[in-house]
């Protein structure tokens, strides 16, 4: 009999119609937010966890520590709660109410800190006590290595391999170096955009790392374009996907969307798929849809 985690992956692929301006190109969005713990990153969290307890580097006694934005650490209380592991999430302070009360609902404790970067750096340094084991998303070929096995396959199987264009955000960068591994391993051709937020702009979910803190996992090879969106194109896109298309999303996925119609505009023709990452009730504390 399945239990929880067997219902992570095989997300629902579907085709964006009143908001696709162009009929010769076809967009799908993939829906991360139908994963038990509504987003993209419990794939990495379900392939770190397991994959370091069958290495033997986790135990019943460990504790797990991570710094994180929201999303992955709600993925690692879920998931480490059904394992029976202890683990602290860090977070910043900015983060919305909704992402620690549900951390914290799956038995996590939560360290709220000043940034991203704060939180990075004292997750480190608690992962080198003997007593702390330390996922690290952002150095961990486990994180992109759930999207080659998983996402990566689904996407080619249910566009019968005729994706051109694969969109992504990109934060800790896992979705998109997994997906460009396995996608173009079917084939080379396949043209990989990743999104950052533009220089003023603050996207939860996109960021654009300080080189000091740019994720190890990361390989620029397997990025064909970057392109930058900025946070009132991330909010309206946002907006429109829920009104328009049904689609209820925060706002990364609202500027993987603006660039992924960004980028249909110079095409004569293609399939472009894009990453909608997780669930729009995770910012509705937030003034993103207020």
């Amino acid at each position: 009999m399945a239990d929880i985690i067997d219902s992570i992956g095989n997300t629902p692929l579907v085709e964006i119609k009143k908001l696709n301006p162009n009929p010769k190109i076809r967009i799908y969005a993939k829906l991360e937010g139908t994963n038990p713990g509504g987003s993209v990153k419990d794939r990495a969290a379900l392939n770190m966890i397991r994959s370091a307890m069958e290495r033997g580097e986790i135990t019943k006694g460990t504790t797990l520590i991570e710094a994180t934005s929201g999303n992955t650490g709600i993925a690692l209380a879920m998931i480490a709660g059904i394992y029976g592991l202890d683990i602290e999430l860090v977070m910043p302070a900015s983060s919305t109410r909704e992402r620690t009360l549900t951390m914290e609902a799956f038995g996590a404790k939560v360290t709220l800190l000043d940034s991203i970067e704060v939180c990075r750096d004292y997750a480190e340094e608690k992962g080198r006590q003997s007593d702390y084991y330390i996922l690290n998303q952002f150095a961990n070929p486990d994180n992109s290595l759930a999207h080659y096995k998983t996402t990566g396959p689904e996407i080619w199987r249910d566009t019968d391999g005729a994706i051109t264009h694969f969109v992504s955000a990109m934060g800790t960068t896992g979705s998109i170096m997994g997906n460009s591994m396995y996608l173009k391993e079917k084939n080379p051709a396949i043209q990989v955009i990743g999104c950052q937020p533009t220089e003023e702009s603050s996207i939860p979910g996109i960021r654009r790392w300080p080189e000091a803190y740019l994720p190890k996992i990361y390989d620029p090879a397997r990025v064909d374009q970057i392109m930058d969106v900025s946070q009132a194109e991330a909010t309206e896109m946002a907006r429109q996907l829920a009104r328009a298309e049904g689609i209820f999303v925060g706002m990364s996925t609202g500027g993987a969307f603006a660039c992924a119609l960004r980028l249909a505009a110079g095409l004569e023709e293609g399939v472009i798929v894009f990453i909608a990452c997780d669930r729009g009730d995770r910012y509705l504390s937030s003034d993103l849809f207020g």
